[in-house]
């Protein structure tokens, strides 16, 4: 049976009003696993990695099949005034015209972990519009984007030649983060290198030894050429096939579910904190803790009515 055509306007107002919410509304509305319908992609990195350009790519050959496609690109917002610039789209021109990809650009607004305010419900919203995969760009932030690893399936970690930061931070674990490592402009000198860099440490420190773990592959990868593409796009659904067979649905909603009560709770501590006075910090720690504790409990007490 087809799917209606995608309702794109009624999709942006959905998100557009997500972006903004106060977490507290979901706790309202009593709402509890997602059902995870589309399959998750994160692609993450350092500023200028190229992941954009590489999603659109990625995208226009995964759009081939048909599939319904979303795109969720992620912006720094400005801790000054909350602005983002949200100009990752502006790599993905070619896919406009394309009736099976969605694009939606967003602010970071208060996340810090690389993703957007209230990113859970909106990848609800992309299932109940069915969505066949959704891709989330996160924010540059010169590491890998741990929230992305409990909010998608696939993880895929962009670097370039000249990212020797991010090869230390590999040496301390992060790599063992991304399901996919992919080292873009594979044209620019240097690239080759650190594609061995990176295979030299996973081999002196690899993620586990057990034999029925998926291997971390290390790709190189260049926008002027389409093989390269292919094959980041036959990773992706080695990896999804993987997982398929290893996780049950359940276990990843719960992660899911676990990431989300953490963002809300937190979202609203730091609420409660930044309101306080600055005579408020003169207390003992231990005071501090316990007036936010109760000023929380009494808030959430208020929104849901719950007394117990």
């Amino acid at each position: 049976m087809s799917l209606e055509p995608l309702n794109r306007y009624a999709l942006g107002q959905k998100l557009t009003q997500l972006a903004s919410a106060d977490p507290l509304t979901f706790v309202q509305d009593g709402a509890g696993l997602d059902h995870s319908g589309a399959r998750r992609v994160a692609l993450t990195g350092a500023p200028g990695a190229g992941k954009s350009s590489l999603l659109a790519q990625l995208v226009g050959l995964r759009s081939q099949t048909g599939n319904r496609l979303g795109i969720l690109a992620i912006d720094p917002s400005s801790p000054k005034n909350g602005g983002a610039i949200l100009g990752d789209r502006i790599r993905m021109d070619d896919l406009e015209e394309n009736d099976n990809i969605y694009i939606r650009s967003l602010g970071s607004r208060t996340a810090g972990d690389g993703l957007a305010d209230n990113l859970y419900e909106m990848m609800n919203t992309m299932d109940e519009h069915h969505f066949d995969e959704v891709f989330v760009e996160t924010v540059g932030v010169g590491q890998v984007g741990y929230g992305a690893r409990e909010l998608v399936d696939t993880v895929v970690l962009v670097v370039i030649p000249e990212s020797g930061d991010m090869v230390q931070a590999m040496k301390s674990g992060i790599s063992e983060m991304a399901d996919i490592i992919v080292v873009n402009k594979a044209d620019l000198p240097g690239a080759r290198k650190m594609l061995n860099d990176i295979n030299h440490i996973a081999s002196v420190n690899p993620s586990c030894s057990d034999d029925n773990s998926w291997v971390t592959p290390v790709m190189l990868v260049s926008n002027k050429s389409p093989d390269y593409v292919a094959e980041l796009s036959r990773n992706i659904d080695a990896h999804q096939a993987f997982i398929a067979g290893q996780q049950t649905g359940r276990a990843r909603k719960v992660a899911r579910a676990r990431y989300r009560l953490q963002q809300v709770v937190d979202q609203q501590l730091a609420k409660l904190i930044s309101q306080t006075s600055d005579e408020f910090f003169a207390a003992p720690l231990n005071r501090q803790v316990s007036t936010i504790l109760a000023q929380l409990h009494d808030f959430q007490t208020i929104q849901t009515g719950d007394t117990s």
